[in-house]
């Protein structure tokens, strides 16, 4: 008998709420909310990221889906986010009540986030990629990888290690993001189910100024604007994707919109409570409340599909041969 299987996408459940999370904590440490809600937010993708690995692997091991899955050109990517995860719930809230815990497993899975993006890399090489198949998860492993793991090892005081991270980060953008870019403008629109990951081009400049908070200075200098103004240009062409988006069921890589909506929330934060223009506390609210119902309205979705059973793709037929592919990413 062969289950439903687990798309490697449901990883991005826990990734959009490690990012809430993160959007919390830092007007929390603007003195605006109690840090607490942030502390429950990750202790609630915690549950969520354990949920989720555990399911898939069960998935994956009972019919021997992991080799198939890690070389799938559009939901391949998305297995970063396993590893991604718990080394940043570890730096932000681990780390905070044990210290010498909370370092221990960021460097752990920081090592199999260098590790897998490497495999990525080689892979990507390697295996060759479809020119349409190429969208903007591929930053998963080497950009949101680097540049998480750059700000998770300066959150736990590893600042040369966080240094090293960012370069690998920001190398990375520069490469994959002109490839990418250049396959959405010369190609046609992604398909529906990959149609959500084109909001992930908001999300390396906001993870990159998150990184650059903690490894160099948390004001607004000159790089942060450099990088600031780059996050505001990709944020605005979001406007023009509205119509395609707005066209979209519900399916599991609307989680797509989640992290890096909430990278940008946070970004913001920072820069309203480092610049503190007249009612800055009022922009820090509704930035939160924004992002807050955006992805509690997201979850509760995804909490009413599971109830209906449409969350889960079908099951393929037996002894089938194609990947689920683009249908599950």
């Amino acid at each position: 008998m062969t289950k439903r299987p687990i798309p490697l996408n449901f990883f991005g459940m826990p990734f959009g709420l490690v990012g809430l999370a993160d959007a919390w904590l830092t007007a929390a440490d603007a003195g605006r909310v109690p840090r607490g809600v942030g502390d429950a937010l990750l202790i609630l993708s915690a549950a969520v990221w354990l949920l989720v690995t555990v399911a898939y692997l069960n998935h994956a091991l009972r019919n021997r889906a992991l080799v198939r899955d890690l070389t799938d050109q559009a939901a391949g990517p998305f297995a970063s986010l396993c590893v991604i995860v718990p080394m940043v719930i570890a730096a932000n809230g681990l780390h905070v009540h044990a210290a010498t815990a909370g370092r221990v497993v960021v460097d752990v899975f920081l090592v199999l986030t260098v590790l897998l993006g490497a495999w990525f890399t080689g892979q990507w090489i390697y295996g060759r990629v479809d020119v349409d198949r190429f969208h903007p998860g591929y930053f998963l492993p080497t950009v949101a990888g680097g540049l998480l793991a750059a700000a998770s090892a300066g959150a736990v005081g590893q600042q040369r290690l966080g240094q090293v991270m960012f370069g690998l980060g920001a190398v990375c953008w520069m490469i994959l993001g002109s490839v990418i870019m250049g396959r959405l403008l010369f190609r046609p629109l992604p398909p529906p189910p990959l149609l959500p990951t084109l909001a992930i081009e908001v999300a390396p400049a906001a993870v990159a100024s998150l990184a650059y908070f903690t490894l160099f200075t948390d004001s607004i200098d000159g790089v942060a604007a450099f990088l600031g103004g780059y996050g505001l240009l990709m944020v605005l062409a979001q406007l023009r994707l509205l119509p395609a988006y707005l066209k979209l069921p519900f399916m599991p890589s609307t989680w797509a919109f989640t992290f890096s909506w909430a990278a940008v929330a946070a970004v913001a934060i920072h820069w309203v409570e480092r610049r503190r223009p007249p009612g800055a506390g009022a922009y820090t609210y509704v930035l939160l409340a924004v992002i807050t119902v955006l992805i509690g309205g997201i979850a509760l979705r995804t909490l009413v599909a599971l109830a209906r059973r449409q969350l889960l793709p079908p099951a393929p037929p037996q002894q089938a041969a194609e990947p689920q592919g683009s249908g599950t990413a």
